[in-house]
């Protein structure tokens, strides 16, 4: 999934926009996706401008992103014909490793766990170069965009 396909299912536009490219995809199960770390990130300026750190709120908000396309690609969602959204509802057990930086890859791996009264549950990881530098369990919630 290229990134003209992600932004038809996300509604996020640059700066926010933290998922580039989907390397796989089994709809109801899991999904991987790349971020490109760069140092032309609007972040860096101040987080650190001595030592450039990618925020690990910005990780999580990637991994929240592709269980989004997760869950749109699993219940063949499009944004453009839909007004549906899925929101960020909770976070657990969010784990932070090793920093992240510019020229890294981000490698963001979410699993589908289970889904019960419109709550969505995912496990979620995020590696560099096959080693993991955050995890955490994510639940979204479907709602109506209008």
């Amino acid at each position: 999934m290229d990134i003209q396909e992600i932004m038809k299912l996300l509604p996020h536009r640059f700066p926010f926009l933290l998922v580039d490219k989907v390397t796989e995809v089994k709809p109801g199960e899991e999904l991987t996706a790349i971020k490109n770390i760069t140092i032309n990130e609007p972040f860096f300026q101040g987080h650190f401008p001595i030592k450039p750190i990618f925020p690990g709120v910005l990780i999580i908000e990637a991994l929240a992103q592709a269980t989004g396309l997760l869950a749109f690609t699993t219940e063949n969602i499009n944004s453009d014909d839909d007004s549906s959204l899925f929101y960020l509802v909770g976070i657990d057990k969010a784990r932070f490793k090793t920093p992240v930086g510019p020229g890294d890859q981000l490698v963001l791996h979410v699993k589908f766990v289970k889904s019960m009264r419109g709550v969505w549950k995912f496990t979620a990881e995020a590696k560099v170069e096959g080693a993991v530098v955050a995890s955490a369990d994510l639940m979204c919630a479907v709602t109506d965009a209008e």
